[in-house]
């Protein structure tokens, strides 16, 4: 072996930091209004992407679904009318990780209706 007496490990090196270690993501919804599966979809698939992530959620008044990212809001539902596809917010995050500044994401899907 060629390894020396009283060598040590170190630490990984700093590219193995779980993606979206840093951000934080903060999303209100209404949940008389049915919004909470939508909430925990869209957790879901950011969790999926970003393992590192701090995602959390907060009751809001009727029809909200707000999102901010590092306390910045980047979606609202009440603007929009919609909610934001996930390949928005996922730019969103992976923007906000490189620390680049944030646009609010102003794409939305309708959301679902019953005739």
């Amino acid at each position: 072996m060629s390894g020396e007496p009283g060598q040590t490990s170190v630490a990984p090196p700093p590219e193995e930091v779980e993606p979206g270690s840093g951000v934080r993501i903060m999303v209100e919804y209404c949940e008389p209004c049915g919004f909470e599966a939508t909430y925990l979809e869209l957790a879901s698939a950011v969790k999926e992407q970003y393992p590192g992530i701090e995602i959390e959620s907060r009751l809001g008044g009727t029809g909200a679904f707000e999102i901010e990212i590092n306390g910045q809001l980047v979606f609202s539902k009440l603007e929009n009318g919609g909610f934001p596809y996930e390949k928005d917010l996922i730019e969103a995050i992976r923007r906000a990780s490189k620390g680049e500044p944030l646009e609010k994401i102003t794409n939305s899907r309708p959301p679902c209706i019953i005739l």
